[in-house]
């Protein structure tokens, strides 16, 4: 049983390791890809605490690495010029268009 832990925790530090030197990424993928690995080992730790068997362990991996991906890959920031804005005309016709300066300033 210890052997397998070994096993594991040495599989993990190679997956870590090698995920984090993929620079070729974009933002939004380090963070999904960082969201995933956080988030599944938290899950792991929950799942054992919770169920205190493999299978609670695997199953809370695996829902923490998808939350985690999730959350890392929407929480990224948009570079300024790329938000979108609602704006009403004059005539009371709501649309979408890119944020202006009154956006950043502070102004709307």
């Amino acid at each position: 049983m210890i052997m397998k832990k070994t096993i594991a925790a040495v599989l993990m530090t190679v997956a870590t390791v090698a995920l984090a030197g993929c620079e070729t990424q974009t933002e939004s993928q380090q963070r999904a890809t960082t969201g995933a690995l956080v988030g599944g080992a938290g899950g792991a730790l929950v799942g054992q605490a919770i169920g205190g068997n493999t299978q609670s362990t695997l199953i809370g991996a695996g829902a923490g690495a998808l939350l985690g991906a999730v959350v890392g890959s929407s929480t990224t920031p948009q570079p300024r010029g790329q938000q979108m804005c609602r704006y009403q005309d004059r005539y009371g016709q709501i649309y979408t268009a890119p944020c202006d300066d009154r956006y950043y300033n502070g102004n709307y």
